[in-house]
């Protein structure tokens, strides 16, 4: 598996950046991938079949001058910013466990857990459908989109971020988790307040990720900005 750590200037990029490098793969033009971005600026992001209006405050968003944009994958929304560690698996699905979502969900995030394990005082769980928590708390939201021969599964680490900001933009999600038990996201939310370099090596490591990738695929990632992260028609579809 091949790794890229990069991050684009802008969010439209990062994100049309997971979709072309799905594209890449499901092409025959490039194996595996792990990739790592770590946002600098705040915005929302709507899973794919999110309602804006019912999932995000888009007043509070137009006040605060916080973007909103849409993913490709399904789950539901969430704030980025600086503090989080985003990463996302380009994967295969020749066989074994990634033939079902389901699969690919335990698969995945019991591989997560094995690779943090060294570096929490506490246990992770797997809760809901893709969430990662300690103590109940969630520290990790995952989706996941599937083509003919490759999937992406994606999701953020909550390490240092301002949980405070995602009261101020997201009101309760129309679709929770019954572990939430209808906390709020500050109750609901917890960082892990671990070194990005640290998270970044552990999965390395667990997926075996050690050459890094040279085939980027920036005229894709150009042409999915112009024609859908960029544009309201997109972002805000639904």
């Amino acid at each position: 598996m091949k790794y890229f750590d990069f991050i684009f200037p802008t969010p439209a990029e990062n994100l049309a950046g997971d979709e072309a490098l799905m594209d890449l793969c499901e092409n025959g033009l490039e194996g595996e991938i792990l990739r790592f971005w770590e946002p600098e600026t705040p915005f929302v992001v709507l899973g794919y079949a999110n309602q804006a209006a019912r999932e995000v405050d888009l007043d509070a968003c137009k006040k605060e001058r916080i973007p909103v944009f849409r993913r490709c994958s399904g789950g539901g929304t969430v704030v980025q910013g600086s503090g989080c560690l985003n990463y996302s698996l380009i994967l295969r699905m020749d066989a074994g466990p990634l033939r079902s979502i389901t699969g690919t969900n335990k698969f995945i995030m019991e591989r997560h857990i094995a690779a943090l394990e060294p570096l929490l005082k506490a246990g992770a769980q797997i809760q809901g459908h893709t969430d990662l928590a300690l103590r109940n708390l969630k520290f990790s939201g995952n989706a996941q989109r599937r083509l003919r021969n490759c999937l992406i599964f994606h999701g953020t680490f909550l390490l240092n971020f301002e949980i405070s900001l995602i009261e101020k933009l997201l009101p309760m999600p129309s679709k929770q988790p019954c572990y939430r038990e209808n906390r709020s996201h500050a109750d609901f939310l917890t960082n892990l307040k671990l070194p990005a370099a640290d998270v970044k090596s552990a999965l390395r490591s667990i997926w075996n990720a050690q050459e890094a990738l040279t085939n980027v695929p920036l005229e894709k990632i150009n042409e999915l900005v112009s024609t859908r992260y960029s544009r309201n028609e997109w972002n805000l579809k639904f």
